[in-house]
């Protein structure tokens, strides 16, 4: 009794603070403009739509409802594969039969010269390819025999073999990857596509993440923010073990309808708050209320895959109750075959330095290609045999690339072969969703140090992605903070080469 009691004195406080005129001089007194303004632009439409206080915009309430794009889209979904750490490019796509020739001599100073890198320091070795490369399909591509699966679908993606960064520490490097800038703040590409097109399955959050390797990204989870976005857009970090999402299940005695009378009450006093304050998280929170009530009903049963046919499992290479890349690559065709709108696939583990040998070029990297071969390719194939791929886009990469020099951490050879972070040129494959078949635009020097043609930004990248889902980048756009902000900030051009 004493809690309700106190209790319903914090709710009397709060209503009076309110009233007071003490809390108008202190909060209100930089907005008496805004007040102004607000009543000269109330005919124009409020940011919420709403026509009069008390009213809400249904859009408001239901912030996932499926939505128009600038034009016509070739894609309508997005499953994102990012191999967190940095893949080497010339381990698996970029085959430089050159640099074999260079193996273990010193690297040409004319090539150091002014570069920036993570740990290599003096002269480093000139490293070689550690892997054997073949041309594969109609189109010849170039894929070592690190991925003989994925040698299968080589005439159905489009590789850019020269994309660039500026970043050469994992962290920014994957938030300038995933939210166009390397500072903490923005929107990640899945909350920008989930704020322009919404979902299509209402008990489904738009924009679902799946992690595998044992750890999350280095950046954390503001590769899958939503930033000054509403928080609604942000991804919802699923599970491929154990419950998909935490306290999805009710405690004992909670049963549907006193749930459903709990969030009916709790979102009663949420519409009052936003009917005094207007601040649009609050319509968030409602939105997120509703969405996990739906949640509870239709995430375990997407999530689960042990209801697949066999010959499922034996294409991708699952097994269920387990974390694994296998896994999350089945889950991510079952959530868009749902009508999920951004999968987000984060794969830890790729940060070839040499220092060991689970983190070795020629021995742990081999590993970590084993796991992702088999199932990234059943991911196409199967998203093909269901009429799903020419609909899906589907994009793979790092957030950098791989010296052609061997690491030689503090000038001194490492205990295995390893190579450093690389931003001038690394490869980003990309298929589905009206990406051009068997294409390899850009190209690197000799050594796949510099690109010599086709380089491509991020920023391009991008604007790319945004194109084949029908928005024009430069004018799809969120106001904040007095500015029109993008996904593409300033920058970025549609690679048309493979569109």
């Amino acid at each position: 009794m004493k809690d309700l009691d106190r209790l319903v004195q914090e709710a009397q406080q709060h209503q009076l603070q309110a009233v007071t005129r003490r809390h108008f001089l202190k909060e209100c007194v930089a907005g008496i403009g805004s007040i102004a303004l607000g009543s000269f632009l109330a005919s124009c439409g409020g940011a919420n739509g709403a026509s009069k206080a008390g009213d809400f915009d249904l859009n408001a309430l239901n912030p996932l409802i499926p939505k128009s794009p600038h034009f016509p889209a070739k894609a309508k979904s997005v499953i994102y594969l990012h191999m967190a750490g940095a893949p080497s490019q010339l381990e698996l796509f970029d085959y430089k039969p050159a640099l074999q020739k260079l193996h273990n001599q010193p690297c040409p100073e004319s090539i150091l010269a002014g570069k920036k890198f993570a740990f290599i320091r003096g002269v480093p070795k000139m490293l070689g390819p550690q892997a054997t490369f073949k041309q594969y399909g109609q189109s010849g591509a170039w894929i070592s025999d690190h991925l003989p699966h994925f040698s299968q679908v080589a005439d159905d993606v489009s590789f850019l073999k020269a994309v660039h960064t500026d970043q050469f520490n994992h962290g920014p490097a994957q938030l300038f990857m995933h939210t166009g800038s390397a500072r903490l703040g923005r929107p990640s590409i899945g909350s920008w596509v989930t704020y322009g097109l919404g979902s299509e399955n209402s008990n489904l959050p738009g924009f679902v993440v799946l992690t595998s390797g044992g750890k999350t990204p280095d950046a954390g989870k503001s590769v899958w923010g939503s930033g000054f976005l509403p928080s609604v857009y942000q991804g919802v970090q699923c599970r491929s073990k154990g419950d998909p999402v935490l306290y999805i299940a009710d405690p004992e005695g909670m049963g549907r309808d006193l749930k459903r009378h709990t969030i009916d009450a709790i979102n009663a006093v949420n519409k009052e708050e936003y009917s005094t304050y207007k601040d649009p998280e609050t319509l968030s929170r409602i939105a997120q209320y509703e969405m996990a009530y739906k949640m509870q009903v239709a995430v375990p049963e997407v999530m689960d895959i042990a209801s697949e046919p066999e010959y499922i499992h034996e294409l991708y290479g699952t097994e269920p109750g387990k974390e694994s890349f296998a896994n999350n690559c089945l889950l991510a065709r079952k959530l868009v075959e749902k009508g999920v709108r951004f999968v987000q696939l984060f794969d830890w583990g790729w940060d070839s330095h040499g220092t060991n040998a689970a983190d070795s070029i020629d021995l742990g990297f081999r590993n970590k290609c084993r796991q992702i071969d088999r199932p990234m390719t059943a991911l196409i194939m199967d998203l093909k045999q269901r009429g799903l791929l020419d609909e899906t886009l589907v994009v793979w990469g790092g957030e950098f690339g791989r010296t052609p020099m061997q690491e030689n951490r503090d000038n001194s050879d490492m205990p295995f072969l390893g190579r450093d972070h690389h931003t001038d040129a690394y490869t980003i494959w990309m298929a589905g969703g009206g990406v051009k078949k068997g294409v390899s635009y850009g190209e690197t020097d000799d050594i796949g140090f510099s690109a010599v043609s086709g380089r491509a930004s991020v920023h391009d990248v991008h604007a790319t992605m945004l194109h084949l889902l029908g928005f024009n980048h430069e004018k799809f756009t969120y106001e904040f903070q007095g500015r029109p902000f993008r996904l593409t900030d300033v920058e970025g051009n549609l690679i048309s080469a493979v569109v």
